[in-house]
């Protein structure tokens, strides 16, 4: 158990490294940096090591972003929203296209709709400069973008059975 906890764990640090060096690759929609690779990300540690490391590695990364001047308060609930939701529609149904929705609908929807209080009441944006769906646009462009990368990646490595063996090795006891 020790052992497979570590390989998940050394697995997330890579992913959420992946997630910040990948947020030099972002694009400006309105208000919001796109930043495709994080979403990517996501979907990557919900299949590979389930919502709760995911959810980790997505405010790990939001954060170092944050601290490096290279993110926004806005990643916080994008990424982590997305994050939670397909690691946990992965978890219930195995199946990599419902996952993909579930980061869509989760940073898109759900977390562009989260954001708006967090531009409020942290960012200092008056009420009446933002409505309250206007995070909802550039979260899931930048979202669809990275569930395709992700998607792509996935069915490559799920069509020649490499994913089922990752999955095998990062669970295994020994």
């Amino acid at each position: 158990m020790k052992q497979s906890n570590t390989k998940k764990l050394a697995l997330a640090g890579v992913l959420c490294a992946v997630a910040v060096a990948g947020s030099l690759f972002s694009f400006p929609v309105f208000g919001s940096k796109c930043a495709p690779v994080q979403h990517m990300v996501n979907v990557l540690c919900a299949v590979l090591l389930g919502p709760w490391y995911g959810l980790g590695a997505a405010f790990v990364a939001s954060l170092l972003r944050n601290l490096l001047g290279i993110g926004s308060l806005m990643a916080f609930p994008g990424s982590m929203c997305g994050a939670l939701l397909c690691g946990v529609v992965y978890h219930k149904t195995r199946k990599l296209l419902p996952t993909l929705i579930g980061e869509v609908f989760g940073t898109g929807i759900i977390g562009g709709l989260l954001a708006w209080p967090v531009a409020i009441l942290l960012m200092g944006q008056a009420a009446g400069e933002v409505a309250f769906y206007a995070y909802v646009v550039p979260f899931l462009v930048s979202t669809v973008g990275g569930s395709i990368i992700a998607g792509v990646i996935l069915y490559a490595l799920q069509k020649n059975g490499a994913l089922t063996r990752m999955q095998n090795t990062l669970n295994s006891k020994q």
